[in-house]
């Protein structure tokens, strides 16, 4: 067996269930696959050539390559974000990764979302109470001074894992130290991530979302 997918079949454990959810305008899902970095890193350097900033696509390359391999290095599956080059797509400063989280052997996630409520004032998203979601926030350097990174966590249980598995949605965005945290347009940037994610549905494992 060479893959995750075989050991699972050898195993007899049953397939995560396919999921979709609304997204905004323009965009889509993808894999953190190098398929995909190779076609981003060719959209970005179109760009970088159309606006004569070639120094703009070196500069984003590596960030971009970093990206892709802290996605892989975190078990993201899947990424949502602007893709469609049309003008109606709603280009944002965000994205949305998705990957699984997994409870130790013979325990549920219960303590973890325990954990989450007491430390980091998780709650149910939109008042459902499947849905969990909390913000951390860190202030990281940048090359022209200090960024504060937030990461918007949302997490829901995956049908028929008896609290065992639950999918973790995380959509990453930051701000300058100046600006506050609750600035308008990063409320409504929350609130558009937040509408997303509960939308959320599931389809029977091995069928097409």
């Amino acid at each position: 067996m060479t893959n995750a997918s075989s050991l699972r079949e050898a195993l007899s454990i049953p397939p995560d269930p396919p999921f979709e959810m609304d997204l905004p305008p323009g965009w889509s899902r993808r894999e953190p696959d190098d398929d995909t970095l190779r076609d981003m890193l060719a959209e970005l350097r179109q760009r970088a050539m159309r606006h004569q900033r070639p120094d703009l696509y070196a500069h984003l390359k590596p960030a971009l390559e970093a990206s892709f391999e802290d996605m892989r290095g975190a078990g993201v599956f899947a990424f949502f974000s602007p893709a469609d080059p049309d003008p109606g797509t709603l280009w944002l400063p965000t994205s949305i990764s998705a990957s699984i989280r997994r409870a130790e052997p013979g325990e549920t996630l219960d303590a973890l979302v325990r954990t989450l409520v007491r430390q980091y004032g998780a709650q149910p998203l939109l008042d459902d109470r499947r849905t969990l979601w909390f913000e951390r926030e860190e202030t990281r350097r940048a090359a022209d001074g200090s960024i504060v990174a937030h990461s918007r966590v949302y997490l829901t249980p995956m049908p028929g894992s008896r609290r065992r598995r639950a999918l973790q949605l995380v959509a990453g965005f930051g701000r300058d130290p100046q600006t506050p945290a609750d600035d308008p347009a990063l409320e409504r940037l929350r609130g558009l991530l937040d509408a997303c994610v509960s939308t959320v549905r599931w389809y029977p494992a091995g069928a097409a979302s």
